[in-house]
């Protein structure tokens, strides 16, 4: 099915596991610095990226998973993976997140992008809109270097993901083999 995105006008395919993710453009908080820089799917070309969303800035699941992200970029970039954090929120709401304490409900120095869906164009793509609030449902995507959907998992919004489980199944996508149950890096594939 192909759908049309309004704010660039160019066709997408709603995200499937082995076909190419759906391209996005979306303003980001590039580490904080830049403000109106637009991230794209093409600027991540020959990286692994895990793509991932959140309902909504300022609420109460979503800092635990974008600080336990940041705070695992190292382990990400070591196996040569970037990260995207989005939501339909603004770039604007995203910084005076960033810039409010952790102790007041903000988030802190972020080492990843976070990028800015205010038209929800990417999350309807990735098929993780949720029609009633207006918000994403916390979907996370692993995209190879070649721009091929690998991966993806759409939790409620009441519920966080695991860092170390995504860890585990990049390695496993990048270990090129059968990875039975529980694989763990170093073990034997199938």
């Amino acid at each position: 099915m192909t759908l049309l995105n309004t704010a660039t006008t160019a066709p997408f395919i709603t995200a499937k596991i082995g076909l190419p993710a759906p391209a996005f453009s979306m303003l980001s908080t590039q580490f904080n610095q830049e403000m109106e820089r637009n991230l794209t799917l093409d600027d991540y070309r020959g990286k692994w990226l895990i793509l991932f969303f959140w309902p909504f800035d300022f609420t109460f699941v979503c800092p635990t998973e974008i600080i336990a992200f940041s705070d695992s970029y190292k382990e990400f970039q070591a196996l040569d993976c970037e990260i995207v954090g989005a939501s339909v929120d603004s770039i604007h709401t995203h910084r005076a997140w960033m810039n409010a304490p952790r102790d007041q409900g903000g988030i802190g120095e972020i080492h990843y992008p976070m990028a800015s869906d205010i038209n929800k164009t990417t999350a309807k793509a990735y098929g993780i809109l949720d029609d009633e609030s207006g918000g994403a449902h916390r979907g996370l995507f692993i995209i190879d270097p070649e721009g091929v959907l690998r991966y993806q998992v759409v939790t409620d919004m009441n519920v966080g993901r695991s860092v170390d489980e995504t860890l585990r199944i990049l390695q496993a996508l990048q270990a090129g083999g059968l990875c039975p149950a529980n694989w763990r890096p170093g073990q034997k594939t199938l």
